[in-house]
């Protein structure tokens, strides 16, 4: 059976809350919302952590765009490794292909930092407000102290939290203890606007659009459908259970209560009250669904209250849903698809030439510029000279010595220093003079010829030593 592009039913015109009501998601318990938390610790604790973590005497992770380093861990690295970034970004695109074609929008749901900062926002909201109907009846209330003092106390909460993540991101790229030491009032202007800018984003979005960024903002919710197919796993309502929605006593069996029987959902709406974008998943998949699993969670609440089997909604495939297929397929079935393979496949491959190079990377990079200002000379005795600028860098984190030689045409020779040292992850230009004998450059008269400058260490054991050349010309005048 051919696979196909699983349908995304647009958001219904009726919405499940109306349009313009702030969104109050009710607290909930289970699997999903464990694991929505333990992402949330997990990524915080290493956005906000990594920038205090110090590695051989500084800062582990820091991009220093002053001085046009980036150190991460044991790594030094130029602007012209960027090509790794891109590397990275493409994998981050396959891998995200990969699990939306595997189990949907679970990075919408788990781990995009949207998410995460409105469930900590939530979190903060819930502590000062009180939970979904607190919040509701704080909402119709008149302005009193009471209300003030809640309303202001999250807010001043809020914005703790944003300045704080503002500026940690700022840490990334100015020493994050430099910087701690300047707050507030010796803060560098370009500092102090990242921090509040960056600060009054996590604010903004987090706080107050929350939902709109998911439904409106974010381009991903529009093309999920073309990654997913009858065989991908969404959260979704079981309308074949679950309906006609009727209310029941407990452990009544749904199929002989009322007239001609009801189905097993008794339409108490938990599953929308905690929903954080504020839809009704049981009027089917749509587009501003982020995959989070808590109207399962609250549906299985339900269902053991009332004795029931859980599952009415689910993590389940379309062709599941339908009834085209008797059971799930499993892990084994789900990674054994065609679309899975081939994102699988160049996720794979894309992961170890990304690592392969990253792993046999230079560490000694050199560049030869000619000296505009002196082309070439010719001496007295007919010798010819050339002038270049070697533009040495060093990726390693101990200072280096380093000899110079060039080759190419015999009789080649540096008249300048041959020897140069480079400081730990430093850089540095070094101006070589290179002659050319006379009978050399009598025979090559008029001709440009190339050559190579080699840059390599002295007084290292072979094994640790490095090489590298770089191509340049010969200027040689009639």
């Amino acid at each position: 059976m051919t696979s196909r592009t699983i349908p995304i039913v647009p958001i219904p015109s009726t919405p499940a809350i109306a349009a313009g009501t702030p969104i109050h998601a009710r607290a909930t318990r289970g699997r999903f919302t464990r694991w929505r938390w333990a992402l949330v610790w997990l990524t915080q604790l290493a956005y906000y952590g990594l920038p205090w973590l110090t590695f051989n005497g500084r800062q582990a992770v820091l991009f220093d765009l002053q001085a046009d380093r980036f150190f991460l861990f044991g790594a030094v690295l130029y602007p012209q490794d960027l090509i790794y970034l891109a590397g990275l970004l493409v994998i981050s695109a396959l891998l995200l292909f990969f699990v939306t074609t595997v189990a949907g929008r679970l990075w919408c749901g788990f781990a995009c930092p949207q998410t995460v900062y409105t469930e900590l926002f939530q979190w903060i909201e819930h502590r000062c407000e009180g939970d979904r109907q607190a919040r509701l009846r704080l909402d119709r209330s008149p302005w009193t102290a009471h209300k003030l003092a809640r309303r202001g106390g999250k807010h001043l909460a809020w914005a703790l939290l944003a300045l704080w993540t503002g500026f940690t991101l700022v840490g990334y790229f100015t020493p994050v203890r430099e910087l701690a030491l300047a707050v507030p009032f010796q803060l560098g202007p370009w500092e102090g606007f990242w921090i509040g800018f960056y600060g009054l984003a996590t604010y903004g979005n987090a706080g107050f659009l929350r939902e709109s960024v998911c439904q409106h903002m974010c381009p991903y919710g529009r093309f999920q459908g073309s990654l997913m197919d009858a065989d991908t796993l969404c959260v979704a309502y079981d309308e074949r259970r679950g309906e006609p929605r009727a209310s029941r006593p407990r452990g009544t069996d749904p199929a002989t209560h009322g007239k001609g029987g009801n189905g097993a959902c008794v339409d108490c709406t938990l599953c929308v009250q905690v929903c954080p974008v504020g839809i009704d998943i049981r009027q089917g998949l749509q587009a501003a669904c982020i995959s989070c699993g808590l109207c399962i969670d609250a549906c299985n609440q339900v269902m053991d209250q009332l004795r029931a089997p859980r599952g009415l909604i689910r993590m389940a495939s379309e062709r599941e849903r339908s009834g085209q297929q008797a059971q799930a397929l499993g892990w084994r079935g789900q990674l054994a698809r065609r679309r899975v393979l081939v994102y699988g496949g160049l996720l794979l491959l894309g992961s170890g030439l990304l690592v392969t190079g990253f792993a046999q990377r230079p560490t000694l990079r050199v560049n030869a510029l000619r000296d505009r200002a002196v082309l070439a000379r010719q001496l007295g005795h007919g010798a010819v000279e050339n002038v270049y600028r070697l533009q040495v860098m060093n990726a390693l984190e101990h200072p280096r010595d380093l000899r110079i030689s060039v080759h190419g045409v015999q009789g080649l020779q540096l008249t300048s220093a041959d020897t140069l040292r480079l400081p730990p992850a430093g850089a540095a230009q070094h101006s070589v003079t290179v002659r050319v004998d006379a009978k050399q450059a009598q025979a090559l008269a008029g001709r440009v010829v190339p050559i190579w400058f080699e840059v390599g260490d002295v007084g290292r054991e072979a094994s640790a030593a490095e090489h590298t050349e770089t191509p340049s010309t010969l200027l040689l005048p009639r």
